[in-house]
């Protein structure tokens, strides 16, 4: 093999490499990825958020009964419809505050086989932190869980729908 064509397939075979661990990285949500979501799901719970009374200690008593009705952002809880998928059904659970979704929780997904299990322990929190993030059901699919993420989308719009 003369020297250039050594050097391209050392170069080809580098490129593979570096771009398949690209792809698997973003695919798992290895490290900070299920960290966040984890902390993103923490940081919006309602028990998380100050009291609008705390803030103002000076408030005389009828200041602090007038401002206490104020909170116009109701929790409500919807369970979207369960959407049936090639590999069983998937449905999810959706907290909002007035118009803010809060949590999503996949309550039925797909977990029959072992790979299953696999595909979904990495793609459920993905599509549940790219929802939040979007505060809508208009997210990608995750690779390699197509069919998992179609039917979240659908069940997530069916929870927004009811709303």
């Amino acid at each position: 093999m003369n020297n250039k064509s050594w050097r391209g397939t050392v170069l080809f075979t580098i490129i593979l490499v570096v771009m398949g661990a690209t792809v698997g990285l973003k695919l798992y949500g290895v490290g900070a990825q299920t960290s966040a979501v984890s902390s993103a799901h923490a940081s919006t719970s309602p028990s998380a958020a100050p009291t609008p009374t705390a803030a103002t200690p000076t408030t005389t008593p009828s200041a602090a009964a007038t401002a206490a009705p104020a909170p116009a952002a109701a929790t409500k809880t919807v369970t979207g419809t369960a959407v049936d998928t090639r590999y069983g059904p998937v449905q999810v659970k959706v907290t909002f505050e007035g118009t803010k979704i809060t949590a999503i929780d996949a309550i039925q997904y797909p977990t029959e086989s072992g790979r299953d299990q696999e595909i979904n322990s990495q793609a459920i929190p993905m599509l549940q932190q790219e929802a939040l993030a979007s505060q809508s059901a208009k997210i990608d699919t995750i690779s390699g869980a197509t069919y998992t993420s179609e039917g979240y989308i659908q069940s997530l719009q069916s929870a927004i729908d009811q709303r």
